[in-house]
């Protein structure tokens, strides 16, 4: 099978991940595939946010946890009131792609790059995860100061992130895919 549809195969989220941190060679090399991603008329609308500081990502974390107590979805409710969640799993780096928001397409360009670097993780041998648990502090009255915090350029709003690091135990087997989602006209 061709290399890039065995890793689009293979490519699963992962939530446990060990304390080391990865390659700063590893990085640099999902990053660019990010930001070879598709982006429409060409704006490459992205900015990737790096953060690798535990405290800081605990800190999102538990704002985010704040704002998640009042989400319309009960299962984000109950995860805010786990006080053994981490909303990024306690990677050691996490990716946040904030995108321009006077770009039209911005999260579809920015989901592009996420998706592509997710598969560049799975390509270097890295586990990710996309999230967005960790985001939902940008709803809420801290946003201002986050977006300070990691400076975030003015004008632009985190859409997605993606938790990356060495894989910790086994990689869970790929859900049955479902049928029927296919229409050739």
């Amino acid at each position: 099978m061709n290399e890039v549809l065995q890793i689009i195969k293979s490519r699963r989220s992962i939530r446990n991940f060990t304390e080391q941190q990865i390659k700063e060679e590893d990085l640099r090399a999902i990053l660019e595939a990010g930001q070879y991603a598709p982006s429409g008329i060409g704006n490459q609308p992205w900015h990737f946010i790096v953060v690798q500081n535990q405290e800081l990502l605990g800190a999102l974390s538990d704002a985010s946890k704040q704002v998640a107590k009042n989400h319309k979805i009960e299962f984000f409710r109950k995860l805010a009131d786990n006080k053994e969640f981490h909303a990024f799993h306690k990677a050691p780096t996490v990716v946040i792609i904030a995108g321009d928001e006077q770009t039209p397409c911005s999260p579809a360009d920015c989901a592009a790059a996420t998706q592509n670097i997710l598969l560049a993780a799975e390509a270097l041998g890295l586990g990710a995860c996309w999230i967005n648990y960790g985001l939902f502090v940008f709803d809420g009255e801290e946003s201002v100061h986050y977006k300070k915090l990691l400076n975030i350029p003015a004008g632009f709003r985190p859409f997605y992130s993606v938790a990356l690091g060495y894989r910790k135990g086994e990689v869970p087997k790929a859900a049955p895919r479902k049928e029927n989602v296919i229409n050739f006209i």
